[in-house]
């Protein structure tokens, strides 16, 4: 039996298509530091950062990395905490650790070259479908589907796909409709042209489809139904978590920080002394506070006053974190071992380790 994609593709001008989208691209492509050459690492770098990231966010953080750590082999033999540093405040922290380890195994099993077959590419940490195809395409000009959310939205309303987006099966639709459409010929052009139009031309909401290069080629403008697509059903609810964090510094003014697990959640970055508050009068948490300081720290601390409130999402999780300042000294303080992962730090060492973005708000709020 036809599919709608088997039968939209029928009278589909797929050769002029190419043609209009690569020329667009050629002419009005932003100037990008990946898109200096065809470093296949720096265009590896530049994709992991750009998951669920926007461009001129990234623009900065990606002249820092690479400068930082400008080759395989450097990112290999860096230390974690290092790279983590340099990724502050980018989120999704596992996309950074699983980066640096497919770039040990490069530099271990390829020599430092990152390989050029679909199938080797794939057996990487963390290199998905979308990654694999943007490195092969745009690095090596090999004909692979490189398939995010922009090129799906984009590919929904030109080739008028109504299948949810959101589910995975629809995502292998998208991977065979570019199959169809890539030009063997200038695969990178035609897979960042695809990618360039949806960030710069058919945006999520209010399409600028009067500019669009490709306009005559769309079925969906031709319908009108180009702000109806594509199909995406709702995200779940996020769960909302209420937090106490404490600035605590002793008799020298150090303040204490942890290191998180290895595992989970921002793995491995450091934070201040929090819990997850279950009462909520502001006496009700300093109480709780006082309380978890001493069963977890052994510590007999003295909050002073509140600090501040923060907000912070994650794509799953909202954290509303108040925050206290303290202080703590006597015998309590004397005898508080220190540890690797749990220590009091002048405000100039704690501010060189890595943080998530909601902690790395509340130091910079802080005054030596």
């Amino acid at each position: 039996m036809e599919t709608n994609l088997e039968k939209n593709l029928k009278n589909f001008n797929i050769l002029q298509f190419q043609q209009d989208l690569i020329d667009w691209f050629i002419r009005e492509q932003r100037i990008l530091p990946w898109r200096k050459d065809k470093d296949p690492y720096k265009i590896w770098v530049s994709e992991v950062m750009l998951q669920q990231t926007r461009v001129e966010t990234v623009i900065p953080y990606f002249n820092n990395f690479i400068e930082k750590f400008p080759t395989i082999e450097a990112l290999a033999n860096a230390e974690e905490e290092k790279v983590l540093k340099a990724w502050e405040g980018l989120g999704y922290y596992s996309r950074v650790r699983n980066l640096q380890s497919a770039v040990k195994e490069v530099a271990e099993k390829y020599g430092g070259r990152v390989p050029d077959d679909a199938k080797e590419l794939s057996k990487l940490k963390g290199v998905g479908p979308y990654t694999k195809g943007a490195i092969l395409s745009i690095a090596y000009g090999i004909p692979e589907p490189a398939v995010d959310g922009n090129v799906m939205r984009v590919l929904s309303r030109i080739l008028m796909i109504e299948d949810d987006i959101s589910k995975q099966k629809t995502r292998k639709l998208f991977e065979n409709a570019v199959r169809e459409l890539i030009s063997p010929d200038q695969p990178s052009e035609f897979n960042q042209g695809l990618m360039e139009l949806g960030a710069l031309i058919c945006t999520p909401k209010s399409p600028s489809c009067l500019l669009c290069p490709v306009q005559r080629h769309c079925l969906a403008f031709g319908e009108g139904l180009q702000d109806e697509l594509p199909v995406k059903t709702t995200k779940k609810t996020t769960k909302t978590v209420v937090i106490n964090a404490l600035i605590l510094r002793n008799d020298t003014g150090h303040i204490l920080v942890q290191k998180r697990p290895s595992e989970g959640l921002l793995a491995n970055l450091w934070e201040l002394p929090n819990h997850e508050m279950k009462l909520h009068s502001a006496q009700d948490q300093m109480e709780q506070l006082k309380h978890f300081m001493k069963e977890k720290y052994q510590l007999d601390v003295t909050i002073e006053n509140h600090f501040m409130n923060l907000k912070h999402e994650f794509s799953h999780l909202i954290w509303n974190i108040a925050v206290y300042n303290g202080y703590v000294s006597g015998s309590s303080a004397e005898h508080f071992v220190q540890k690797e992962n749990c220590m009091f730090l002048p405000l100039e060492d704690v501010l060189r380790l890595p943080f998530p973005v909601s902690y790395r708000k509340i130091l910079a709020e802080i005054k030596v």
